[in-house]
């Protein structure tokens, strides 16, 4: 049998090391199933609006919870890092010359950063555990690339609560978390599940230009600019290309609304999640340049080098097709037989916009 003290020992410790290793926010939750998210991911899925990320879909079974995934597992630790701007993420909304990167987008890889802190704390808890004569536990850790429902568990963690546009929210870090979770045997006393705090505000909802949010605390993700220019492959609909703006990779409108950032404190955001200079205010005619290799060495260690050059050519062509900028016709029209299909109806939908131009 596992001792209460000795665990609640290794708990506050747990809390100690997390932080030293960047994490903003930790939290504990039982490694329960819950019918209520069960059935509204169910209803989310049965509307389509996860539109061509059949991933979610393929393991929703496992989706389901802690214990459809594993059944030893006895608690969750909820964790998130801070990627709080220390800019205004809608400076540059209308810039004729520069295209607009998400903020998560614009440092390193949070996949790499934060699953090699998960890990860190992981070692630090088999030591530990081995220490205080605890049986060795087992874990598993997750960041954002197995089908683990982040955002709910860290409500049930108590590290925020899900907003209205769906993502986690925290009172003192507002909704710019990097979120990570690990599965462990040990029997953790849970936190409180965090209370809903977005009252009558509806801010994230009016914000979204593409109307993406069918009622508060339900997204359509194929109305989403951020699944229009990340996920979804192929043409982007011709309804949602003038409200792309000069978003390249990402959307944060809905993000950086929303009131709860006043107490967000750069300072206690993650170096490795800086932005880059170049990646900051990119210029729209040096993208529209990139080929393949370029693309790559440009985006060497960036979560944007997953989309491939042409999706994110693709991109770069809707923005220019939106700018205005007459600069821009010459490079756009040198994209129009491009081999990739998709980049040239891109290039030619954005050359009949620039030479409407009155």
């Amino acid at each position: 049998m596992v001792n209460d003290t000795t665990i609640s020992d290794l708990r506050t410790r747990l809390l100690v090391e997390a932080e030293r290793l960047g994490f903003a926010v930790c939290g504990f939750a039982p490694a329960t199933d819950d019918p209520l998210r069960t059935r509204r991911l169910e209803e989310w899925l049965g509307d389509g609006m996860h539109g061509s990320m059949e991933w979610m879909a393929s393991r929703a079974d496992v989706r389901r919870g802690p214990l459809s995934m594993w059944p030893q597992a006895q608690s969750v630790i909820a964790l998130g890092m801070s990627y709080a701007p220390a800019s205004d993420p809608m400076a540059l909304a209308g810039d004729a010359e520069h295209a607009r990167i998400s903020v998560y987008a614009q440092g390193r890889d949070y996949h790499d950063t934060v699953k090699k802190a998960l890990k860190a704390l992981a070692r630090w808890m088999v030591a530990e555990a081995n220490a205080l004569g605890l049986a060795e536990p087992a874990l598993k850790v997750f960041v954002d690339t197995a089908p683990v429902m982040e955002k709910p568990l860290g409500a049930a963690a108590g590290i925020g609560w899900q907003g209205k546009h769906t993502n986690l929210v925290s009172r003192s870090h507002g909704n710019w978390l990097f979120l990570g979770a690990i599965y462990t045997t040990l029997p953790f006393a849970p936190d409180t599940p965090h209370e809903d705090h977005c009252g009558s505000c509806d801010a994230c909802q009016r914000a979204c230009p593409t109307d993406a949010f069918p009622s508060p605390y339900r997204l359509d993700a194929r109305r989403c600019i951020s699944y229009l220019t990340i996920e979804h492959a192929g043409p982007v609909p011709l309804e949602f290309r003038h409200a792309l703006g000069n978003r390249i990779y990402g959307c944060d409108d809905c993000l950086a609304v929303c009131p709860w950032n006043k107490f967000a404190q750069t300072a206690s955001s993650h170096r490795d999640f800086l932005p880059r200079g170049e990646l900051a205010a990119p210029r729209l005619d040096d993208l529209l340049q990139l080929d393949d290799a370029s693309f790559r060495a440009l985006f060497s260690g960036s979560p944007i080098k997953r989309i491939g050059r042409d999706r994110f050519i693709r991109n770069c062509l809707y923005a220019a097709g939106n700018s205005g900028n007459a600069a821009l016709i010459a490079p756009v029209l040198a994209l129009r037989e491009d081999p990739d299909p998709v980049v040239a109806d891109a290039a030619n939908w954005a050359a009949l916009c620039l030479t409407a131009i009155p």
